[in-house]
């Protein structure tokens, strides 16, 4: 019997907070990460998209636009 050994006794005492430490950390670290990825791909990419499209805006073409349309009530179409 010089073949067998003992298995290590298991942690009965503080588990749930050992775990918690791991998990919290795990869940803020990946928070953090999501955050920075949501904002470089996805934030910043539609601001400048916004950016760019009032840089070509002319509100008074597309009000004419919209008048000859007939979408107001209050000016007279075409």
């Amino acid at each position: 019997m010089s073949g067998l050994t003992k298995l290590p006794k298991p942690q009965m005492r503080r588990l749930f907070e050992t775990q918690l430490k791991l998990q919290l950390g795990f869940a803020l670290t990946s928070g953090v990460i999501s955050a920075v990825l949501f904002k470089i791909f996805y934030a910043e990419k539609r601001k400048q998209r916004v950016i760019d499209y009032y840089k070509d805006y002319d509100c008074e073409v597309h009000f004419e636009k919209m008048r000859r349309n007939g979408v107001f009530d209050s000016v007279p179409a075409d």
